[in-house]
């Protein structure tokens, strides 16, 4: 397969100067928030934002908004794509998507885990629970063969904290549906 090559450049900026897509259309809890402000702290910036030059000379922020919320005034890593309006919009669709369709090995997450020491408790806690879940989720191999294909319906309910969620999980429970907690 031959893949355009869309990053022109890399360069610093100052988040403050950088314009958020119109269509950016991820919401960032508090949860989100923090331990992505604790990983700035404890790491610092491992992943340059994706944005696009637009025709007055700014930048418009692709990938990476929280980010560049949270270190207003910081010079930050910025790969600059040569995209029209129409593909900075399929990015911004799609990106996160394609990256959430990523399924976890939980062993190696597991020996991964095992491995760091955290400063920041919110991020031992995220690596903990992305583990839990990699575990529940991991189906047997052999099941999935003989099993019948059944569509599933499924909805997802953000929850201000975790004792919203557990009322919520409790009375749906009640009212007879199979739920499952997800920590996303």
């Amino acid at each position: 397969m031959s893949v355009r090559d869309r990053i022109i450049a890399l360069r610093r900026v100052r988040a403050a100067l950088l314009r958020p897509h119109c269509f950016a259309w991820r919401t960032h809890p508090a949860v989100q928030r923090e331990a992505l402000a604790a990983m700035l702290r404890e790491v610092g910036y491992a992943a340059a934002l994706v944005v696009r030059e637009l025709d007055d000379g700014a930048y418009e922020i692709l990938d990476g908004h929280l980010r560049a919320e949270l270190t207003p005034e910081q010079e930050v890593p910025v790969l600059v794509l040569d995209v029209s309006a129409a593909d900075a919009a399929k990015i911004v669709a799609a990106l996160d998507p394609l990256a959430a369709i990523a399924e976890a090995d939980p062993a190696r997450l597991a020996a991964l885990a095992a491995q760091l020491e955290w400063q920041h408790p919110v991020l031992a806690e995220l690596v903990a629970r992305q583990l839990a879940a990699a575990e529940s989720a991991a189906p047997a191999a052999e099941s999935l063969d003989d099993a019948p294909f059944e569509p599933m319906y499924q909805i997802v309910v953000d929850c201000d904290s975790e004792a919203a969620q557990q009322t919520l999980y409790e009375r749906l429970e009640r009212e007879g549906y199979r739920c499952r907690v997800l920590t996303m």
